[in-house]
């Protein structure tokens, strides 16, 4: 039987590593996709405004999941459905709190009300979901080696810069997150993607449609727009360092965080979909080794061959979370699915996809303007 796959904002950055892992095992795969300028910033483009690096052998159909007739379009023969289309930005989704929730929450419901309510093919779902639904990450109290879900930091403890976290006097110690840690969304971005994974898994039990919500650590790789200021942290700083500039870190720059290559996130994607398990649950997905955000800095400066020191502001931004990196032991229990790319390989896969991608625009002075105008940073 032809397994027929449709990618949901299978034009960015980790939707075409998605259609390329897919193509390989054997899936015919369709590219929905809104064409997003802002996703696509910089981006070489072809003359219907694809990315160039788009397999060519997916066929693509451009349009937005909200109107009901490009989606019943892209829909018909899927098998499986992989889920990416989401606007992405913790600082941003904080002001632009409707189109948010319109592009991330609404756009679900619209896919799920759809297989609910007509007759379809879908046998598989896999849904993007995001390590930011955690908030704060997981934590042990050193003085009893209990384990901790601490509250947010509020804003008198982060106005000291008293950044790490902190429960009855003591200093807590960051852990690797598992997926039974309580969610405590921090940002409209977050949020909206407790509901997507919410909404998936409820809709994917009912319909008896086995469903799988990834929750994604911080992905980098290659095709990550470097001038588009609300993608991950790892092209902006090497945006801001191929434009002679220092990359910005907020706080001290010791947040932990978990960078998975795309490549890893791609494959459980494949991999997930293409088991049989029947499975309606939430893994994590990452590389399972923290690092520092300055770490990430200062390596990409080196890689790059810039003699240029990270500038601390020693500011926070709302929403942000000290440390969070992932327990990955669960979907390699289930799945077989474990990280393969070493930090070292993937930051020299990204130099390379860098040194081919042209000079990419900073934009991150905007958005520092912007924050501050919605009174996001202080």
């Amino acid at each position: 039987m032809t397994r027929r796959a449709l990618i949901t904002g299978g034009a960015g950055f980790i939707g075409s590593h998605v259609a390329d892992a897919l193509l390989e095992r054997g899936f015919e795969v369709t590219v929905l996709d809104r064409l997003s300028a802002q996703v696509h910033a910089g981006t070489e483009l072809d003359a219907d405004g694809w990315p160039l690096y788009l397999n060519r052998e997916a066929r693509r159909a451009p349009g937005d999941l909200l109107d009901e007739q490009v989606l019943e379009d892209a829909l018909d023969g899927v098998t499986h459905l992989v889920h990416l289309a989401a606007s992405v930005g913790v600082g941003q989704s904080m002001s632009d709190i409707v189109d948010y929730t319109r592009n991330n929450v609404m756009t679900a419901a619209t896919v799920l009300e759809r297989l609910s309510r007509r007759a379809h093919s879908v046998e598989r779902i896999a849904v993007a979901s995001s390590m930011s639904i955690y908030g704060e990450g997981q934590y042990r109290r050193p003085s009893t080696g209990e384990s901790v879900g601490p509250q947010l930091r509020g804003h008198e403890q982060l106005a000291a810069h008293r950044w790490e976290l902190e429960d009855g006097g003591e200093a807590l110690e960051p852990v690797a997150t598992t997926e039974a840690k309580p969610l405590q969304p921090a940002s409209i971005y977050a949020i909206n993607k407790r509901d997507h994974e919410e909404m998936f898994l409820a809709v994917g039990r009912a319909l008896r449609i086995p469903t799988i919500a990834l929750r994604l650590f911080n992905t980098y790789g290659s095709r990550q727009s470097l001038s588009n200021a609300y993608t991950g942290v790892a092209a902006i700083f090497a945006s801001r360092l191929l434009n002679g500039r220092p990359p910005v870190v907020f706080e001290d720059g010791g947040q932990l965080r978990d960078f998975v290559h795309v490549q890893d996130v791609a494959a459980a994607f494949t991999t997930v979909l293409d088991s049989d398990a029947p499975v309606w649950d939430a893994f994590n997905v990452g590389s399972g080794s923290p690092v520092t955000v300055r770490d990430i800095a200062l390596i990409l400066a080196k890689r790059l061959g810039r003699s240029i020191e990270p500038v601390t502001l020693d500011r926070y931004r709302i929403g942000d979370v000290r440390h969070c990196f992932a327990d990955v032991g669960k979907i390699e229990r289930t799945f077989g699915v474990r990280p393969r790319r070493r930090l070292e390989d993937g930051m020299a896969e990204l130099i390379e996809w860098i040194g081919r991608a042209g000079q990419p625009v900073d934009n991150f002075p905007s958005v520092i303007a912007e924050l501050e105008q919605h009174r996001l940073v202080a």
